[in-house]
């Protein structure tokens, strides 16, 4: 029986590096596969992770339509389809991945991040943690600047939290100071706007 299941957790936890690792996995075992991302920090059309792993990918636009694709590519025999960075989906094109699961017997596995830097759920992962027949948290755990679990993504400018913008901004949590950055933090400095590079006093 073929599956939804969604792979999450913060930044920081390897959802990236294990999107690459199950697209190995099963490629190695002779099934074919189609991988897609949005957004990735490396560029377009590659999955990336922090380790230095990348795949080539398709990239997912507002177009895409993945039933379409996953029609396109039985032509021949596909097995599974990989879908980094989910949250940037839309809530049709999440519709459409269960759709390829439940009509055409494909296994669909999906990894990204479920909230925003406000703490909002990002579209695509609120209608996957409706739709998926199995949600995975990473064990992997992000750490916060003071070493508890982290819990929550963070924006940053300049290395000062902000909660206000554009719910999708590209960056990385590996960023300098001085641009748009990321930072996994604990509830506790989250709620408090506390960063590495701004603790306050």
């Amino acid at each position: 029986m073929a599956e939804l299941v969604f792979f999450t957790g913060t930044m920081d936890c390897g959802k990236s590096t294990l999107a690459a690792q199950v697209n190995y996995n099963h490629a190695s075992r002779g099934r074919r596969g189609l991988v897609f991302t949005r957004n990735d920090r490396a560029g377009s059309g590659i999955l990336s992770s922090r380790l230095g792993l990348t795949v080539q990918a398709h990239e997912v636009t507002d177009a895409t339509d993945f039933f379409a694709a996953a029609l396109e590519g039985r032509r021949e025999t596909l097995d599974y389809i990989i879908c980094d960075e989910s949250q940037f989906y839309s809530r049709q094109q999440i519709d459409q991945l269960a759709h390829i699961v439940d009509d055409l017997d494909i296994d669909v596995y999906a990894f990204g991040i479920t909230s925003d830097f406000r703490t909002s759920l990002f579209p695509g992962s609120a209608r996957l943690i409706e739709l998926a027949d199995r949600i995975e948290t990473l064990q992997v755990e992000a750490l916060c600047w003071c070493g508890r679990k982290g819990t929550h993504n963070a924006r940053t400018i300049n290395g000062v939290m902000v909660t206000e913008g554009e719910q999708v901004v590209v960056g990385d949590t590996g960023a300098e100071t001085d641009v748009i950055g990321y930072e996994v933090l604990c509830r506790r400095h989250h709620m408090q706007g506390m960063t590495l590079h701004n603790p306050g006093d």
